[in-house]
């Protein structure tokens, strides 16, 4: 500690200066200046997105497909269109897997040589990513 007051004595025991300009910051305040600093940029995103939950893509056995197959077909040959709900699965951007979801909707019109649906709202599906169809138009005789 002697070295310090031989090193720093001729300042060592003066006030702080204070600027008559600019009043002293509370010290919550200069606290407050650090708190958003984050060193690693992007690691919170990054563990959410490692969190986020997916699910696996199912795949159909041949039964399961002529089912759908089946009621696709009941419901384009219907005399006027039919609202019917498709389970399709939708492939997530970020990561492997995705989510399955229900879309409402009548077929106006069907791709079977690229493999897709358009439903009236203008939606498209995959057939090849649905797994369900459900309608309340489907007689018993179709199944």
């Amino acid at each position: 500690m002697s070295e310090a007051r031989e090193q720093y004595g001729d300042i060592i025991d003066r006030e702080h200066p204070t600027s008559p300009k600019h009043p002293k910051m509370p010290r919550k305040n200069r606290a407050a200046q650090f708190a958003p600093f984050a060193a690693l940029t992007g690691y919170d995103d990054l563990i959410h997105e490692a969190a986020r939950y997916t699910e696996r893509r199912i795949v159909l056995d041949e039964n399961r497909k002529e089912e759908l197959n089946r009621k696709l077909h009941a419901l384009l040959n219907a005399d006027t269109p039919r609202e019917a709900v498709f389970t399709c699965f939708v492939q997530d951007a970020k990561k492997s897997g995705g989510t399955y979801e229900e879309v409402v909707g009548k077929i106006a019109n069907a791709d079977f040589l690229y493999g897709y649906l358009t439903l009236d709202s203008g939606r498209v599906l995959d057939i090849g990513d649905v797994i369900e169809i459900e309608s309340e138009t489907f007689l018993p005789e179709h199944f």
